[in-house]
């Protein structure tokens, strides 16, 4: 962290800047910078060190000190520059200008408006040779003046194609050529341009067309593959293309596009915002790509309407970055190819189109990347609905099977710790949806060797607050001669821990065969993924509750429950959300509090529920998961610590798989899940390759 301070500070000095000014520019309070810049703060989170380097204009990359390796991200830009209607030159210059500030940023793909290269509103001027022929020159100086720079760019222009038809269209520019050209499909004919009048739609098949010296692929149906990477493929399409029920979008997702690229001349109006983004983000969601759209900015015509610069980029379903109406015009996001290429090997098992020319480039990719979000399974927005939603999600799963079976009574064991409590909040739940009171509850507590006055005192408060049938059953007793009866010589190992686990597990089952009732499992995902569980113990009931709730979900699901209580319940809530994790298996200190505290055993619990996401949800490798754990932990945990758990992740990962192969079934949460409905991996499978990505960076 000091060295992030001392990069703040140096940046700082030179921008020239004040404290005052640097809160202003990056929306921090001035205390909170004031604290980050002095290093009063031991930690500070990702996002607000984004906002400083933003405002100190340096990277993130530069402040972090994360000259990360190529890890499948691209930097896309889409770009709105200043047009003048009809002046060539003039627009050709500002869209060099904007892509080369662009490139300094380490953008790689650079998507400019419909027609940016004349302007959109030239009306009948697209029947003058003159302006076409401008235009083409425009293009060839564009090319040249931009041959340096490693940058996919893709301009428009109107053109004659080989049959001598006007054509609206989108060039693809590297290196100083011309990959391909792009014609508009589909043409509108409903707004104040009627493009109808001026060009021809084209859907023919591909062919070429003669451009700066020489016969270039011209078609809708371009697929643009980098040989050097060959997640980074990308397919054009033309403004009203996206916005029809054919759209193209869905042939070139099909064809093995990752990206599609969009110029458009959106016009505005008081409505059209949100539509439009909406339409965006769902149509790179039903396409599962990453999707640019770039439209003209308010410089064009206003004769008849006016146009705002409503960029974005969207991946997958989610709106990346955005340049509000009328603002700069410029939006830049990075994007990552890997995680769509993962994706789509995972879902898209349809057939590839037909009729689709493969155009292939070289370009080097630069080791850009993104601060993925600490914790990726706790909500940030709406969190108050996504909580209530998660906890009836939970419930209905249980009411289900207490219904089929005709449970009378739910049997569960209450340790006074954060999984089992929320194990009865939603066992409690499921009966109100019958009309069922809690008490048809036997809510177990098992004390034995290691278990805390604080945990014991909140498992009998909870209980009684909820209205449950509470039993407390010491198994001390009972697991002293099971070990007597073994040969053990009670030293805290393994099997003194398992004991107590199992003893436990039998109580309740036994109570669950007298009572006609169900055993409800109280583990969670997070243990799951590490197998931190004991087999045939707390591992086993007979329905898994809370089996897809990651740890980090788990205390914001109480935390929730929490805000909307009340008196002694509300007391209770708080005090086991700030209990310290623990199993509480080994013996208590001389004063009976937690001797036991899981994370020292296991790591960071929230490291571990970002490891999880990662490499189950987006199917990232080990190294890549470092590098992006790096950016994401910035300041709260060092390099050494998150390789050092990564690595004890993998292999738990792996080698844990027996214990959820045969788990109790569970109703699916969110987007990862370790059931064995979900998760089809061997048990037997092996980490190596996982763990050969991480050798030597120690």
């Amino acid at each position: 962290m000091q060295n992030i301070v001392a990069k703040l500070n140096e940046a700082k000095r030179q921008k020239g800047c004040t404290l005052k000014q640097l809160a202003e520019s990056s929306g921090l309070s001035q205390g909170t910078v004031n604290k980050i810049m002095s290093g009063e703060l031991k930690s500070v989170r990702p996002d607000k060190l984004s906002r400083l380097a933003a405002a100190l204009d340096v990277s993130e990359q530069w402040l972090l000190g994360t000259d990360a390796p190529y890890l499948g991200m691209v930097a896309i830009a889409c770009i709105s520059p200043e047009v003048r209607v009809g002046d060539c030159d003039f627009n050709a210059k500002k869209i060099v200008e904007a892509v080369r500030q662009a490139a300094q940023n380490n953008v790689q793909i650079a998507v400019l408006p419909e027609l940016s290269v004349t302007g959109y509103t030239c009306g009948d001027l697209f029947f003058s040779d003159s302006l076409r022929n401008a235009a083409v020159t425009s293009l060839c100086d564009i090319a040249a003046a931009l041959a340096d720079l490693d940058v996919i760019t893709v301009v428009g222009l109107p053109l004659c194609g080989n049959d001598g038809r006007l054509y609206n269209v989108a060039a693809v520019l590297l290196h100083g050529q011309v990959l391909g050209v792009i014609p508009k499909k589909n043409l509108p004919n409903y707004n104040e341009f009627m493009e109808k009048r001026f060009f021809c739609p084209y859907d023919g098949p591909n062919t070429t067309v003669y451009l700066l010296g020489k016969q270039v692929p011209f078609g809708v149906r371009l697929l643009f593959d980098n040989a050097l990477h060959s997640e980074m493929r990308f397919a054009v399409e033309v403004c009203e293309d996206v916005w029809v029920a054919d759209s193209p979008s869905v042939g070139h997702a099909a064809a093995g596009a990752n990206a599609v690229l969009n110029l458009s001349s959106s016009n505005e109006t008081i409505v059209k915002a949100a539509y439009r983004k909406k339409m965006i983000e769902i149509q790179s969601a039903k396409c599962g790509v990453i999707y640019a759209y770039c439209s003209s900015g308010p410089s064009e015509s206003t004769s008849a309407t006016v146009f705002s610069a409503h960029n974005m980029v969207c991946e997958n379903g989610q709106c990346l970055a955005e340049a509000q109406p009328f603002g700069s015009g410029y939006v830049e996001a990075v994007a990552d190819f890997d995680f769509i290429r993962n994706e789509r090997a995972r879902l898209d098992k349809g057939r590839t189109p037909d009729g689709y020319d493969v155009v292939s480039f070289c370009l080097p990719l630069k080791g850009v990347a993104r601060t993925y979000d600490p914790n990726p399974f706790v909500p940030v927005e709406n969190a108050d609905e996504v909580c209530e939603r998660a906890l009836t999600i939970l419930s209905f799963g249980l009411k289900k099977r207490i219904d089929h079976i005709g449970a009378k009574k739910l049997v569960l064991g209450v340790s006074g710790g954060s999984d089992s409590t929320l194990a009865l909040l939603v066992a409690k739940r499921a009966l109100e949806l019958s009309n069922r009171s809690a008490k048809d509850i036997v809510a177990v507590t098992m004390p034995c060797f290691g278990t805390s006055k604080r945990t014991l005192g909140n498992s009998l408060s909870l209980m009684s607050e909820l209205g449950c049938e509470v039993r407390q059953i010491d198994i001390s007793a009972a697991v002293t001669q099971h070990l007597k009866d073994i040969g053990h010589n009670f030293a805290p190992d393994t099997v003194y821990e398992n004991a107590q686990a199992r003893e436990r597990t039998q109580v309740l089952m036994d109570i669950a065969n007298a009572e006609n009732g169900l055993v409800v499992g109280t583990g969670d995902m997070s243990e799951a993924a590490l197998g931190w569980s004991t087999f045939n113990g707390d591992q086993m009931s007979m329905y898994a509750a809370i089996a897809s709730v990651p740890k980090t979900l788990v205390k914001t699901l109480l935390a929730h429950c929490e805000h909307h209580s009340k008196g002694t319940l509300k007391k209770v809530l708080h005090d086991i959300i700030e209990t310290p994790v623990s199993p509480e298996l080994l013996p208590t200190d001389s004063e009976g509090n937690i001797a036991q505290i899981t994370e020292n055993s296991v790591g960071p619990y929230q490291l571990h529920d970002y490891f999880l996401f990662l490499i189950v949800r987006k199917g990232f490798g080990a190294r890549k998961v470092f590098e992006l754990a790096k950016r994401s932990f910035a300041g709260i945990y060092d390099d050494a610590t998150i390789l050092k758990w990564l690595r004890f992740f993998v292999k738990r990962f792996f080698s844990q798989q027996f214990k959820r192969s045969c788990t109790p079934d569970s109703v699916r949460l969110g987007s990862v899940d370790l059931s064995k409905m979900s998760l089809r991996i061997p048990t037997d499978a092996c980490p190596d390759v996982w763990l050969q990505e991480l050798e030597g960076l120690d």
